[in-house]
């Protein structure tokens, strides 16, 4: 894929979707950092479900450290690997209350060092709540930058470099939220829908699915 392909590419899913976001529901940075960190092999609509729950009880690190083990693993429950998950959120909270007064640090190196926060987290949380443009690479737009060619790369940090440095600028700050939401109900795993991308004509994939029958 071509600097002409790529320009052309994002100004399509921009006219598509002017205004991408997450879709993981926060209201502020420790709201999204929790939850990012709860999404973990888990999807955004079963994280929903318990934050939704969970965030009017308790939305501040005081607030979920008050709660305690026990009584946060019953809002979470629902959630994969949920007792790993509320042991990490709390020692982030504590951390966070003692090193940060409460508050999300702005800083990647900070956010890293947050138990159970990895890169992906800390990109999610600098791009969506801090509005820097980072790329948050996840097996959505691992998948959608190797298939389509975009940014091609064997291991998630190679496309995440490719991907700062190919996506034209001014598209940057937005970008990975399209890719996401692209790979999500487009360009899927199994069984891609091809026959109804946006950006079928500039992607290098070679096994384009046809249209389905009567569709």
């Amino acid at each position: 894929m071509n600097n002409s392909k790529r320009l052309a590419m994002f100004t399509r899913l921009r006219a598509a979707n002017p205004h991408p976001t997450t879709e993981l529901a926060y209201t502020t940075p420790f709201e999204l950092l929790i939850a990012v960190l709860l999404s973990a092999q888990s999807t955004d609509v079963g994280v929903n479900k318990a934050t939704r729950k969970l965030y009017p009880v308790a939305n501040t690190p005081a607030a979920m450290l008050a709660l305690g083990l026990d009584e946060l693993k019953t809002y979470i429950a629902t959630i994969g690997l949920y007792n790993t998950k509320a042991k990490n959120v709390l020692a982030t909270c504590q951390i966070l209350v003692d090193q940060y007064g409460g508050e999300v640090p702005r800083a990647r190196e900070a956010l890293e060092a947050l138990p159970g926060v990895g890169r992906k987290t800390a990109n999610v949380v600098l791009n969506t709540a801090f509005g820097e443009p980072t790329m948050a690479v996840d097996t959505h737009i691992f998948r959608v930058s190797n298939r389509t060619g975009l940014a091609p790369g064997k291991t998630v940090e190679i496309v995440e470099q490719k991907l700062l440095r190919f996506v034209p600028r001014e598209f940057l700050q937005d970008a990975h939220h399209w890719l996401i939401l692209h790979g999500r109900y487009t360009c899927v795993a199994r069984k891609p829908l091809c026959w109804n991308c946006l950006i079928n004509d500039l992607c290098d994939y070679k096994q384009k699915t046809p249209a389905p029958a009567g569709a």
